[in-house]
């Protein structure tokens, strides 16, 4: 990627303003031959020039030189795509370089350094090794550490420190997750009853709506990043685990999750059948892997996020309201392939691996992952 645009910058700037080579040589005291070899880039203007020449055009001299230290919305999208595309397809190593580059070109661009970080946590699985997995998540890691430290986004600053959290629990260092979160913090403060009813005072009832449904939908989301850490924490009660599994079952169903979301409801079939697992009981977690295979088989790809007919208004928000909209975090190859290593290497189904049923269901994921 080209650092530095001088020469379009110059022309850009002499014709919106009328101005000949010879004018603006003349006015930095040099020959029109010069100016010339800049606008080409043969050549550049000295350094102790540059404050003169971005003076003389009103400009910044970041403007001058062309260089774009933020990204887009847009923009951040398209190479995340284009990004999420190669871990699918080239080699880990030549994508990780490629990462490497966009986010040092950009390092004050905080937005893409998070979605950077994301992209490697999302595929550091890819990397070939237990030990070149720890290595990116430290890497990821420390760029959530820019992203929390730099960004005025609060928002985005609270996203970096989930994600910060996360990395540290993937490399197993639990007490650097307590020293980092505050597990005595108050009650979250939900802000959206309180912008519906000034949308309401307004007269604006859709807005109002959107709101709410958009707080419904985040809870809904939270609650099943809840349950399967508590049925794993359950598993020294199995009355309270299977409590927890009907619970989750039934808000599942309540709210069309299947459709909805079934990525997250994917993820949380493995925590029951790897709970049922522990507990030594196999005909129920066949049945639970019966369901996560189901629904895997079915026609939910591409993974991306979207309302439905109660959620009606839920489309718009997500395009606006997240950085990537609804596209996925990976591709759909990268995420057929994991769903079906979720079971094949899972230490937790190695129980399982002569089971006829249990067979039958890796058979149907793999063809799944296949396209078939």
């Amino acid at each position: 990627m080209k650092e530095i645009n001088l020469g379009r910058v110059l022309i850009d700037n002499r014709h919106k303003r009328g101005i000949t080579q010879d004018q603006l040589a003349e006015y930095m005291g040099v020959s029109k031959a010069a100016v010339s070899k800049w606008e080409t880039e043969t050549t550049y203007p000295d350094i102790l020039m540059l404050p003169k020449l971005a003076t003389y055009f009103d400009i910044s001299i970041d403007e001058l030189m062309g260089y774009e230290p933020q990204m887009t919305k847009e923009e951040i999208r398209k190479l995340h795509r284009e990004l999420s595309k190669e871990f699918s397809t080239l080699p880990f190593d030549e994508v990780l370089e490629h990462c490497r580059a966009v986010f040092k070109k950009y390092y004050a661009c905080f937005p893409l350094l998070f979605q950077i970080g994301s992209l490697l946590v999302n595929h550091c699985m890819l990397a070939g090794s237990p030990e070149k997995t720890g290595q990116i998540l430290e890497e990821a890691m420390k760029l959530f550490i820019r992203v929390k430290t730099g960004t005025n986004d609060v928002q985005l600053g609270k996203e970096a420190l989930s994600m910060e959290a996360y990395c540290l629990v993937a490399l197993k260092r639990p007490h650097e997750v307590l020293n980092l979160l505050d597990a005595k913090s108050p009650w979250p403060a939900f802000t959206e009853p309180l912008l519906s009813s000034a949308y309401q005072m307004t007269g604006n009832t859709e807005e109002a709506k959107r709101i709410l449904q958009s707080g419904i939908y985040q809870s809904i989301i939270g609650l099943f990043n809840l349950l399967p850490s508590y049925m794993n924490l359950c598993l020294d009660d199995p009355e309270a685990f299977e409590q927890t599994c009907a619970h989750a079952v039934q808000l599942a169903d309540t709210f069309s999750l299947k459709t909805l979301h079934p990525g997250i409801l994917l993820s949380c079939y493995l925590v029951m059948a790897q709970g049922w697992i522990a507990l030594q009981n196999e005909e129920k977690a066949l049945q639970v892997l019966g369901e996560y295979t189901e629904l895997a088989t079915r026609n939910i790809y591409p993974l991306q996020l979207h309302g439905d007919a109660y959620f009606n208004l839920l489309d718009n928000w997500l395009d606006e309201a997240l950085w990537l909209g609804d596209y996925p975090p990976r591709e759909e190859s990268v995420v057929r392939h994991s769903i079906t290593q979720s079971l094949t290497e899972n230490p937790a189904f190695v129980v399982l691996a002569e089971n006829p049923q249990f067979q039958a269901l890796v058979h149907r994921l793999k063809a799944n992952e296949e396209g078939n």
